[in-house]
């Protein structure tokens, strides 16, 4: 059995704790954006707004580089991600935060992301969701970005598909795993964007 599959094992055990904790506690983290960050459903996810590239750190140098979306990756660091995940889990939620110390939905993305893909990904959830080709539900693949409206009328959240409906993301619980299927997360969900992708 590879590492993902014993990850995403291990990811429904804490799935039926996830669920309950949202049933609990449905405040989100990441609603701290600041005025203007986000834009309607209607108009910020046109196709010609959409980011094709992002910056990247050049492997072996300090310098950054361009690099394509969705980002061609080894199933390694892939792998690497869902060891990050499972490291990642239980975290407590800090606003703004985007460290160990502490994560907010968009700090915990934009930390995996650079830790194992070295892409500097934007800061807040509402411009990650502008980055790469949106995908459909149906089409979701492990490691794709899954954003939502929590508050109303912008992004305000994001988490990281690892499957079968399941996403990884940093609630006001902390780090932790959820279902798509939650009546909670689909009534707030708005799209889904792929910035990786297996070489």
């Amino acid at each position: 059995m590879d590492s993902r599959s014993t990850w995403l094992k291990s990811c429904q055990r804490l799935l039926l704790l996830g669920t309950l904790s949202s049933l609990l506690f449905s405040a989100v983290g990441c609603q701290i954006l600041l005025r203007g960050s986000g834009e309607s459903r209607e108009s910020k996810y046109s196709l010609k707004k959409r980011k094709s590239y992002i910056s990247c750190m050049a492997e072996g140098r300090g310098s950054a580089e361009i690099c394509r979306l969705p980002l061609k990756v080894p199933e390694r660091s892939i792998d690497r991600l869902f060891s990050s995940l499972d490291d990642a889990m239980g975290t407590a939620y800090r606003s703004g935060g985007s460290t160990p110390d502490g994560f907010d939905c968009s700090g915990l993305v934009s930390y995996l992301y650079k830790q194992n893909f070295r892409m500097l990904l934007p800061r807040t959830a509402g411009e990650q969701a502008l980055l790469g080709p949106l995908v459909e539900k149906k089409e979701l693949r492990p490691g794709d970005l899954l954003f939502f409206s929590i508050g109303g009328g912008r992004i305000d959240h994001v988490g990281i598909s690892i499957g079968k409906n399941s996403f990884a993301h940093a609630a006001r619980r902390g780090v932790m795993i959820s279902s798509l299927t939650e009546s909670y997360y689909l009534r707030h969900y708005v799209c889904a964007a792929r910035i990786i992708m297996p070489d």
